[in-house]
């Protein structure tokens, strides 16, 4: 399954996980231990049931990613070099250096990103967002994170300024672009967000806060009163 689709009554806001699974099918084999598939090289920790709780609560249609990055990644571009990683935070992903490109663009690209195509043309959403996490420190070096939580935009900027305000206001630290930037990194978005003239922003989560059931939910509160904000900030 390419993707996971959530029905929701709300016609204002579309929410997207893209690597919101750590499914492998059973006859691609990437070469690497089972563990891994458990480390956020394989999956955004907690991104799917966070995203799969902000849903129900806000009656919200949603798509997320039904496998694993380590597959292929759904937030890149068909042409990027990191789209089928043959290696991630140091470790090298065996299985991937013989696989076929193009199979798994048809297989798992194209229908998840069609599945996004096609919500946006039947609901044509005043609001995206999409759900991530990210590790509070690699494993191949690197600063220690120190942000809870990032909003991510590249060019259109238009929810991202208030996003990051009011959270700031919550008393959370919040990185701005961090912690790393949508001005690189913010394919699905640039796609199926700013090219459709669409107000967008990524939510990063550490992903050491949402963990277990209490973190979710407590980020569910949350960004519930984020988006909700954003209604009234940038969707009247």
């Amino acid at each position: 399954m390419a993707a996971e689709i959530i029905a929701g009554r709300a016609q204002d806001l579309l929410l997207l996980c893209d690597h919101a699974s750590a499914h492998v099918p059973e006859d691609i084999d990437l070469g690497v231990e089972a563990r891994l598939l458990a480390l956020h090289i394989a999956i955004d920790i907690g991104a799917g049931p966070l995203t799969r709780n902000l849903a129900a609560r806000l009656d919200a249609p949603a798509i997320l990613g039904g496998v694993s990055r380590l597959v292929i990644d759904l937030h890149r571009e068909p042409d990027h070099p990191g789209l089928i990683p043959a290696h991630s935070d140091g470790h090298v992903i065996h299985g991937n250096a013989a696989a076929s490109r193009e199979e798994r663009i048809a297989r798992f690209h194209v229908p998840y990103h069609q599945a996004i195509e096609a919500q946006i043309a039947q609901m044509r959403p005043k609001l995206i967002v999409s759900i991530h996490s990210f590790t509070p420190k690699l494993e191949q070096g690197g600063a220690d994170r120190p942000w809870q939580v990032g909003i991510l935009y590249n060019e259109d900027a238009r929810a991202a300024t208030p996003a990051i305000k009011w959270l700031r206001l919550q008393g959370l630290v919040t990185g701005d672009n961090e912690p790393y930037s949508g001005k690189l990194l913010n394919a699905t978005l640039n796609r199926h967000a700013e090219a459709n003239d669409i107000p967008s922003i990524a939510v990063e989560v550490r992903n050491d806060l949402i963990r277990d059931e209490e973190g979710v939910a407590e980020w569910c509160d949350t960004l519930t009163g984020l988006i909700e904000h954003l209604r009234s900030a940038v969707l009247a």
